[in-house]
């Protein structure tokens, strides 16, 4: 056996289809309970089960108890950025679907991936930030196809910038501040980390958005949208 990370045991874990379904349906960030996964998955419970206990096992969820409820979700955003990552290699080389629906359109141009903002609107703010020079990128950020995004780093005007907005760089130390996490549908990098977080966090504070019920579809009010605009793309 070669030395190194064991690749195909995790890509088993999320190979299989119900499995696949399930972690999908964590990617929005919120704790679910296995009957609810289980319907994601379109299984029975005992299957559910089964599947759940394999990706505990293989270290990809977490599970928190609150009373008689238990709740499962993704064991962290190393874990979400990788399935955000096979979602965009599925949708470049995989078989094309039927052409999307309306709400499939909203995901497209914004949506929780995990704890921050994914979509159109999210790729134009990190082109932004970098243009503006608050965050730097190195020279080779990936397209899609080059699979590892480049990294992400503040820039010198970053703490003021971010403070003057009512964004907290540094909310969460123990994990990193920005990290580019490559963006499904647009095919290009987002900003993760908890500065990514931190944004989603005001964007939803403010009521300039709200989360699409049953979706990880973020919806813009016009002036939220034009609030958004105004604060992360001028």
């Amino acid at each position: 056996m070669r030395e190194g990370p064991d690749i195909a045991r995790i890509a088993s874990l999320v190979g299989d289809p119900a499995r696949a379904n399930m972690l999908n349906a964590l990617m929005g960030g919120t704790a679910l309970t296995a009957s609810e996964l289980a319907l994601e998955a379109g299984v029975s419970l005992p299957t559910a089960s089964s599947h759940l206990s394999k990706l505990m096992e293989g270290g990809l969820l977490t599970l928190a108890s609150q009373g008689r409820h238990r709740y499962y979700g993704l064991a962290g955003p190393q874990v979400a950025g990788m399935i955000e990552a096979i979602t965009g290699v599925a949708e470049a080389v995989g078989p094309k679907r039927v052409r999307p629906g309306p709400r499939d359109g909203a995901m497209r141009v914004a949506r929780v991936c995990y704890d921050h903002l994914a979509g159109e609107q999210a790729v134009a703010m990190l082109d932004r930030f970098v243009a503006r020079g608050i965050l730097l990128r190195d020279d080779n950020e990936i397209r899609l196809g080059e699979i590892r995004p480049g990294e992400i780093r503040l820039g010198p005007s970053a703490a003021s910038h971010f403070s003057a907005i009512g964004v907290d760089v540094g909310a969460k130390a123990r994990r990193p501040v920005c990290r580019a996490c490559l963006d499904w549908s647009v095919r290009r990098s987002h900003l993760a980390g908890t500065l990514g977080a931190a944004i989603l966090d005001k964007i939803l504070a403010e009521k300039w958005a709200r989360r699409e019920k049953d979706s990880r579809a973020v919806m813009f009010s016009p002036p939220g949208k034009q609030a958004f605009e105004r604060v992360f793309l001028a």
